[in-house]
């Protein structure tokens, strides 16, 4: 608990100390004044209930009309400062919820962390997206609902205590084995023992739900996962005739859910034999309880019920535990989750660098001593001396499986399973993946992509030149509408558009991993010679299993060389010696 508590007061630091978030406490400032005025209406609901009965029983229409007019204000006035208070309450939560996510996208996109914790296989992170969207939410919902009234309810128990102490200054007379003992303020001391058992025994029964709302999460999230995959990969299942294979993975995905969803209904069923008479007769057992007090004449019909409304009163405000548990119990859970894929988060930027990193020397990429292994630690590369010159072509090649698109990634430098010296080249450095990646946008925010697109008119000649010049492509470059599923690009498109892509950003330096490996070797010889004819200065590293023809001369790296147990490979350090290859 104390944990949680902890875990709570971080994450509503974050929140307040978010630009504007300071401005989120004079928000909740406001608020708590405006609950003070409700205790304050409260307080004359109390009195207004010995008035009325005591009209009613006097026969008195009057003064009970009277009274009906004095409800109505107070009604209206309570009604006011409700929606005033719920106005703020949800400026606050779109304040706050901006700068909790802001935060935790910023720390989701530092050092990439959002790649590296998809990748690293000991990490229990599941389903980030949902975290940031939906518990963000959440947290942010039950924060300043429930802590708000958990210090209006502080407030306003001193208040109700103070009024019930003063309206039952009478004793109470008990008769216990020929003894008879006067309790005086016996209604004070009947309140918090009420409560004290009712929310021992709320606790006591719906604890497990805490575990089962964390649990009921995940596997939430892991369907709506494995449908926005299928989604995202339909074409490939229907071509596979894969719908059964697909819906046996759902149906046992919904079946977890439902799994534990019973458990969960069990428990609030267990749960809802104390809690729901207790919601049902908590305003009437104060009435009983003060029933004595009448009986013996201390007071009138119009004071048992002010005592009956006092005591009511007392016991809501003290019952906020039991009130509130439900969503105590999601704001632990979601609390827990956020704070746990927060340290994830901190410790990968905590992470130390795998590579040692340098400025290269004449401006060359270098690699020494480098090892790539997979994440169990098995060794897949190593190679001990490279440099690649400015302008230099290279080709690297290797069988299925022995690590070329990881050593793309490890030059990259997110590959964290490595260790070596790598000196980085001066200039603008793209790095092509092997799946070309189609972001959401306009055709040209696609080619322009991580730019924003500020030349149309090149990249309507790019597409041209490329091969994307069908009808169907000019009219999405001119719709400013996200390209959706009614837009398809097969592969081989896609890697055209990632040629594109590189031509647009004219970097010094390209590594591209089977860029063109979608493509026959007609087409892909003319993008080949496309990329060195518009960018004859860059540096050109294609990983590949064919020759890349049209790129000109160039040096071929063979990874066959590299596999373990065999020699690492020797540096060629002149572009004009052995292993260059004629155009």
């Amino acid at each position: 608990m104390n944990r949680t508590l902890k875990r709570i007061f971080e994450l509503a630091a974050v929140c307040i100390k978010g630009p504007g978030g300071k401005v989120g406490i004079l928000y909740c400032c406001i608020i708590l004044g405006l609950n003070l005025l409700e205790i304050y209406l409260s307080m004359k609901m109390i009195m207004w209930n010995k008035d009325f009965y005591s009209a009613l029983e006097k026969y008195d229409a009057s003064g009970a009309l009277f009274q009906i007019g004095v409800f109505a204000i107070i009604t209206g006035i309570n009604a006011f400062q409700y929606l005033v208070a719920t106005y703020l309450r949800q400026l606050v939560q779109i304040r706050w919820r901006t700068i909790l996510t802001n935060t935790f996208l910023g720390r989701w996109f530092a050092d990439k962390a959002f790649w590296h914790l998809n990748t690293d296989e000991s990490s229990a992170l599941d389903n980030p997206d949902q975290r940031i969207s939906e518990d963000c939410r959440i947290f942010v919902d039950r924060l300043t609902g429930k802590a708000l009234d958990l210090i209006s309810a502080i407030i306003s128990l001193s208040t109700y205590v103070f009024i019930l102490w003063k309206l039952s200054d009478f004793p109470l007379e008990v008769n216990w084995f020929g003894e008879t003992y006067y309790i005086r303020h016996y209604l004070i001391i009947v309140a918090p023992i009420y409560v004290l058992i009712s929310s021992t025994l709320t606790h006591w029964m719906g604890s497990p739900l805490m575990r089962l709302n964390v649990i009921q999460q995940h596997r939430e999230a892991d369907m709506r996962f494995a449908l926005a995959r299928l989604r995202e990969f339909k074409e490939a299942v229907a071509l596979e005739n894969g719908e059964k294979a697909e819906r046996k993975i759902i149906d046992s995905r919904y079946l977890r859910i439902l799994d534990n969803w019973r458990a969960r209904i069990n428990r609030e069923f267990i749960l809802g034999l104390f809690t729901r008479p207790y919601y049902m007769t908590v305003l009437r057992i104060p009435t009983f309880l003060a029933f004595p007090a009448y009986l013996a004449g201390h007071v009138a019909l119009g004071g048992l019920m002010q005592l009956g409304s006092a005591f009511m009163r007392l016991v809501t405000t003290m019952s906020w535990f039991i009130f509130s548990y439900r969503e105590l119990a999601e704001l632990s859970a979601t609390t827990n989750r956020l704070s746990d894929f927060m340290g994830q988060m901190e410790e990968i930027t905590a992470r130390p660098e795998p590579l040692e990193k340098a400025e290269s020397v004449d401006g060359a990429f270098y690699v020494q001593d480098l090892v790539v292994s997979d994440p169990s630690g098995k060794e897949l590369l190593k190679i001990d001396d490279l440099m690649i010159r400015p302008g230099d072509t290279v080709w690297i090649d290797g069988p299925s499986g022995i690590g070329k698109s990881t050593l793309l990634k490890t030059f990259s430098g997110i590959w964290p399973y490595c260790h070596g010296k790598l000196g980085l080249p001066t200039g603008k450095i793209v790095f092509s993946p092997q799946k070309a990646y189609l972001p959401l946008g306009t055709l040209a925010e696609c080619v322009a992509y991580p730019e924003p697109p500020r030349d149309i008119e090149k990249i309507r000649n790019l597409l041209q030149l490329v091969g994307l010049n069908e009808p169907r492509h000019v009219q999405q470059l001119e719709k400013t509408t996200d390209i959706g599923d009614d837009y398809r690009l097969s592969g081989g498109e896609l890697q055209r558009l990632q040629i594109a892509r590189i031509l647009y950003a004219q970097p010094d330096w390209i590594f591209l991993d089977e860029g063109t490996s979608s493509l026959d070797i007609e087409a892909e010889e003319k993008l080949y010679h496309l990329i060195r004819t518009h960018l004859p200065d860059s540096s050109i590293i294609v990983i590949a299993h064919r020759e890349p023809k049209g790129l000109g001369t160039y040096r071929h790296i063979d990874l066959w060389k590299n596999r373990p147990g065999s020699r690492a490979l020797e540096a060629v350090p002149d572009p004009d010696a052995a292993n260059l290859v004629p155009a």
